[in-house]
């Protein structure tokens, strides 16, 4: 896929999520079969520029390019410092978030905020695009602030006309939070209104429902956040089905076994032992979701203070897991979750 200038493997996304698109997450997406991994949010608030969780946030050591940071703010100064600023440091795209539905990013007018003021979103595109010309600039919104003011296609024209080179959208409304179903008809409109390339966002957990959002919205692109969460195969399992109509097999027990371990000692040499450790737990929370006997394990392992222990533990469950079949299966069926009224 062409991309704001680069050749992409293909058309997917991994979504930026604070505490978890982290360097060692992006890497191990991409090696899964992502097209490109957006980092976390990074404040536009020159002050935190220097403080240890913005630089690790913005740490691409190693990342295969190419490296794209989302900056979040409300201010048009601090927006342009904070683009120039990761642009110094090897950023390749800048993002801006104007799609997170925090209450402590919102109550700062900021992320999805920011969509209520239409003007002020044109005001930081095109002072953004204007400060690193050189730079593609991308932006992620939702679909409006709420069910009663869906402004997606208003925010994508200012985009398009400001330069933006890219627009991902969520299928909800800053209201909704995570809450219910997305609804892709206003992506579908966005995507037929405007002229750069749109990706659409939100509930897309397996291989069929990523054809369905493409099939239903005419998207550019699939950007996939919480259902890559211990489960970062799933953009290999959608890369294979959209390219052959087939699914992929369940993986191996091994092979998520190692991921695993692999994940852990990259997240363990990233943040140190100590926070290490405490990142890790959710992580094999996720890993190990609807397996057999997960629930007790996790809460045994969430006892662990250490890594020697932590990776231990990890082992001992994938290897009782192993002895129970060779590949993963979940107690959960996994079934595509479209609305009736739509798959018709």
């Amino acid at each position: 896929m062409q991309f704001a200038g680069f050749t992409l493997r293909n058309n997917l996304f991994v979504a930026p999520m604070a505490g978890v698109t982290d360097r060692s997450f992006r890497q191990l997406c991409k090696r899964m079969g992502a097209g490109l991994a957006v980092s976390e949010m990074v404040s536009a608030n020159s002050l935190l520029h220097g403080s240890a969780k913005t630089r690790r946030r913005a740490d691409h050591a190693t990342e295969p390019g190419p490296v794209s940071v989302q900056i979040v703010g409300a201010d048009p100064v601090m927006l342009v410092e904070a683009a120039r600023h990761n642009v110094e440091r090897g950023a390749q795209i800048i993002d801006i978030n104007m799609g997170c539905p925090a209450k402590k990013v919102c109550n700062v007018m900021a992320g999805s905020a920011l969509m209520r003021d239409e003007t002020l979103v044109g005001r930081i595109l095109d002072a953004v695009v204007r400060a690193v010309p050189e730079t593609p600039v991308t932006l992620k919104i939702r679909t409006g602030w709420n069910r009663a003011n869906k402004n997606a296609l208003a925010v994508a024209r200012i985009a398009e006309n400001c330069g933006i080179r890219a627009i991902a959208i969520h299928g909800r409304t800053r209201a909704d939070q995570y809450m219910g179903r997305a609804e892709y008809d206003t992506i579908a409109e966005v995507k037929t209104r405007i002229g750069i390339p749109v990706i659409a966002n939100g509930d897309i957990d397996s291989p069929e429902k990523a054809r369905f959002v493409l099939d239903r919205t005419g998207a550019d692109g699939l950007m996939i956040g919480r259902a890559a969460q211990g489960r970062p195969w799933i953009f290999r399992e959608i890369e294979h089905f959209l390219a052959s109509g087939e699914l992929l097999p369940a993986p191996f027990v091994s092979e998520i076994h190692q991921i695993c371990r692999a994940h852990l000692d990259a997240l363990y040499t990233f943040y140190g032992m100590e926070t290490g450790v405490k990142i890790a737990r959710k992580h094999i929370g996720w890993y190990t979701r609807g397996l057999a006997g997960s629930a007790a394990f996790r809460h045994a392992m969430n006892q662990l203070a250490n890594h020697d222990a932590q990776s231990a533990a990890v082992d001992d469950f994938f290897s009782r897991l192993a002895k129970t079949g060779d590949r993963l299966r979940y107690r959960e069926t996994g079934e595509v979750d479209i609305p009736r009224e739509l798959a018709a």
